[in-house]
């Protein structure tokens, strides 16, 4: 590795954008893979993204971007992935660069489909990344929020405190504050699982219940969270932390959650399918709310909120009906 390390942000949505904003804050060189051709060529000449977080001007003099993968890949050692988890193995689909020497960082708060791994395993057991070269960023932190240079908090997790502090500078700058963490995994499915009760609370909200409810929903969460993330990984950890509790209390009550927004669309009565298309934007607890479903099975866990959800997305049931149900259980 280079004496001193080079960072390469992995995709083009609102949330990589933030995160070269934030590395970019500090003077850093950073490099860029976004898909699309013709979204690099504009980013380029008018120095912000066209889709995502329009009004942010980047400083292109400091941005290597490319739709050519494996030369961002290459040229980097620390990768941090801001894709949609669904669409993450398509990402790699002509990935051509060994990862074993690269540091990952997740930035995906989603688990991967099919494989039923969070994104850090799937590195880990199907890319042969070592556990120890693997990181996780989480908040509370929404893109448009950094977008406006509003005070943020995150946490890097990994199990190497070198990668993890390393991270955190590297993204710290007057608006944003950092700290590391070595929960790699209760981070990780935190991330998760706050998306799939912000959703909840959208369908809630969609339905007419008021704040009152809102703040049982979301107290229920997360001792919910703190049920499976104990099953799964049994360390010592304080779950009110901002990693946790902070990054579910944002995702469930900000403006600027899409999990929200779509949970509100689907209490309305939008369909799945409707309401994606409307939004035109991936609400990662869709596709965590099946996923969480096959997990906590394994593990045997209480998961009514989670449960309710799920019925809701991928059995077709009443949204009144399940979430009426869901609220007698709730305490």
């Amino acid at each position: 590795m280079q004496s001193t390390p080079k960072i390469a942000v992995i995709g083009g949505g609102s949330w990589a954008t933030a995160i070269v904003k934030m590395l970019t804050a500090t003077d850093k060189v950073v490099g860029w893979w976004v898909r699309d051709n013709s979204q690099v060529g504009h980013i380029k000449r008018h120095h912000h993204n066209p889709r995502y977080l329009r009004s942010v001007e980047l400083p292109i003099d400091r941005i290597e971007i490319s739709s050519d993968l494996n030369k961002i890949v290459t040229a980097a050692d620390y990768l941090i992935f801001a894709v949609p988890s669904a669409f993450l193995k398509d990402a790699l689909a002509n990935l051509k660069v060994d990862l074993k020497d690269k540091v990952v960082v997740s930035a995906i708060k989603g688990i991967v489909p099919d494989d039923n791994l969070i994104v850090g395993e799937f590195f880990n057991e199907v890319y042969n990344v070592p556990i120890g070269q693997i990181a996780v960023i989480t908040g509370p932190c929404h893109a448009e929020e950094v977008g406006m240079e509003r005070l943020s908090y995150l946490t890097i997790a990994s199990q190497n405190s070198d990668h993890a502090q390393f991270v955190a500078s590297a993204l710290e700058c007057d608006y944003i504050k950092a700290k590391i963490s070595d929960d790699i995994y209760g981070t990780e499915y935190g991330a998760v699982l706050k998306n799939i009760y912000a959703l909840a609370a959208g369908v809630f909200h969609g339905l007419g219940y008021g704040d009152n409810f809102q703040a049982v929903l979301v107290s229920n969460a997360i001792r919910e969270m703190k049920r499976f993330i104990k099953a799964v990984h049994p360390i010592k950890r304080n779950i009110n932390g901002s990693a946790y509790l902070g990054d579910l209390l944002v995702t469930a009550y900000s403006q600027f959650s899409r999990n929200r927004t779509f949970g509100n669309m689907i209490g309305k009565g939008y369909t799945a399918k409707s309401a994606m298309l409307e939004m035109n934007m991936v609400a990662e607890g869709y596709y965590a709310a099946k996923l969480i479903k096959e997990v906590k099975t394994q593990h045997n866990i209480r998961m009514p909120i989670s449960n309710a959800v799920y019925k809701i997305l991928y059995e077709g049931k009443s949204p009144k009906k399940v979430m009426a149900a869901l609220a007698q259980k709730l305490n």
